[in-house]
């Protein structure tokens, strides 16, 4: 199903609004193997998005391919773009009628979405937007990374704006914070990342598609659906007159901060009566919860704190390990990035080392085993 006119797109999406508003899907009794790229379509699909606007790049192609072939089968939009910029700006106009829309790409194709991710946040849209990670900068290479944390978490495009995001370390977990993305995205109106990575994406895992609570979200009284009968809806980023970017600023920070206060998500693994807590998040905290375990056999007490937000990242949580802990292990496929949000967390109380490397290679159990034991001995 493939539209080049925008005016197509705008009246097909009005016309998904009022005859696919009701999922045709089912939650799953059993789990199902499936890579992590299509369980995030799956997902996506059963958790009410209409319209998906992709543009193929590796490691995130299955998840284009999977929603090429599903959304056509539930009735709903699926458009291969022209480009990552043609993709993100359909996304606002889906989002601009009301209907839950998404994207995906990959390193340097989220790169190429930042300005459209910006007008987003600025005209307050909520949208879905994954980015299965691969080596950079650049074109750099289709191997895993977590390089993108910086671009994930402190808000890619210009302006002062934020996204909520979520890092799953399976593929369960990716089917599952899908479900989330969708219900953050339309509570907060903003658009929310996904963070994966090639390793994810491409691996195959038991999965149980399980729908979670409805969420009870306030009518969509600002969509763009039609002037009939009501006076006409502006969405708009540009505010002009003295003090309106400000007001609208403010409101926005006002939003960050609420989200901030609800919506951190983690997870702490052996932590309890650890004096080294290792943070890792993604496919590199499933490699470091191998690790702890290995390390307590031989008596060492050390423990995984995995942050699941990455953005709200969860600092007080952190924080209150400070009391209990001695030192610090920032575990990451990069060349440190979330290392800084650890040490911010911290504040100077107790030491933060931190292991890792780029460029699309992946650390092994050993590596990471490796250099912990001789940070506990040294």
């Amino acid at each position: 199903m493939l539209f080049r006119s925008n005016n197509s797109i705008l009246w097909l999406l009005k016309f998904r609004i009022s005859k696919f508003n009701i999922l045709k899907t089912e939650a799953t009794t059993e789990p199902i193997l499936i890579c992590g790229n299509e369980a995030i379509g799956e997902a996506a699909i059963q958790a009410g998005c209409l319209a998906y606007f992709g543009y193929p790049i590796t490691p995130q192609n299955e998840l284009t391919a999977y929603m090429a072939a599903r959304m056509p089968e539930e009735g709903r939009v699926f458009i291969q773009s022209e480009s990552e910029l043609a993709a993100i700006n359909m996304v606002f106009g889906a989002s601009a009628l009301g209907v839950r829309a998404m994207t995906s790409s990959s390193s340097p194709g989220i790169s190429l979405k930042q300005e459209g991710i910006s007008y987003l946040a600025g005209c307050e849209l909520p949208a879905v937007i994954v980015n299965i990670s691969r080596g950079g900068p650049g074109l750099g290479n289709i191997g895993p990374a977590q390089s993108d944390y910086f671009q994930a978490t402190r808000g890619g495009g210009h302006g002062d704006y934020r996204t909520p995001v979520l890092a799953g370390a399976s593929v369960q977990e990716l089917a599952d914070v899908t479900f989330l993305a969708f219900d953050l995205a339309d509570r907060y109106r903003t658009p929310v990342l996904i963070l994966g990575d090639g390793i994810l994406g491409q691996m195959m895992e038991p999965v149980k598609f399980i729908h979670p609570e409805p969420v009870d979200l306030e009518p969509k009284d600002w969509i763009l659906g039609g002037a009939k009968g009501r006076p006409p809806r502006v969405v708009k980023s540009l505010f002009l007159g003295t003090g309106a970017l400000d007001a609208h600023n403010r409101k926005l920070q006002e939003r960050y901060r609420i989200i901030r206060e609800k919506e951190v998500r983690c997870e702490a693994y052996m932590t309890d009566d650890a004096e080294l807590i290792m943070v890792a998040y993604g496919i590199t905290a499933r490699l470091c919860r191998e690790v702890v375990r290995n390390l307590r056999r031989d008596g060492h007490k050390v423990g995984l704190f995995r942050p699941i937000t990455l953005w709200p990242f969860p600092s007080l949580k952190i924080a209150e390990l400070c009391r209990t802990a001695k030192r610090f292990l920032s575990v990451e496929m990069s060349y440190g990035q979330m290392v800084d949000d650890v040490r911010l967390a911290v504040n100077g109380k107790l030491p933060v080392e931190f292991f890792g490397n780029g460029g699309g290679e992946i650390l092994t159990v050993g590596e990471i085993e490796e250099y912990t034991r001789e940070l506990i001995s040294s």
